[in-house]
Formats: structure tokens, sequence, C-alpha cells
């Protein structure tokens, strides 16, 4: 499963990223996440529907997730030349 979530709200300046980030080294998902320039931040997340359906609620379960006020979820094609998790 490869998604793409946009997350409004006070998700920049708080560490939002770097969390994320955190957050990934506990599941075998590989993406990326970034801030916008509209203020919202970017996450393309990819593994087995199991492991980003539970890194999404543990996001959100997280202290991260009293940040975030809206969540766009997309299905998107698999990514590639991604390693790892990185911030962008």
């Amino acid at each position: 499963m490869t998604k793409r979530y946009l997350f409004a709200g006070r998700v920049q300046g708080v560490g939002f990223r770097y969390a994320t980030k955190q957050l990934a080294k506990g599941f075998d998902v590989i993406g990326w996440v970034k801030n916008l320039s509209d203020g919202r931040v970017e996450l393309q997340i990819m593994g087995d529907d199991e492991e980003v359906t539970e890194f999404i609620e543990e996001l959100h379960d997280s202290p991260l997730g009293h940040h975030v006020l809206e969540q766009e979820e997309f299905t998107i094609p698999d990514l590639t030349d991604v390693v790892g998790f990185e911030i962008r």
C-alpha cells in the first residue's frame, strides 16, 4: 500500500517531521515527510496495509496527533528510488 497524506493544523515548527521519522523506525515502511509552503506537512509512505494503517494510528495517538486539525489521504503509485524513511 502506498499513501500520500496532507496534514494541516499546527504541524510546522513543532518537530512534526522529526517525530514522524522517529516513529517510522518502529514500522516496516519507507517514505518521506516534508513541509509545504502553505503550512501543511506532506507524508508519502509505503508498506504492507497493516503497517501503514498502524503507523497512521500511532501518529494520531502520539503527542503529534493533537497538532493535526485536518488530514487528507490519497492512494498513490508505489514509491521508487526511496530507501528507508527521510525528511525532505
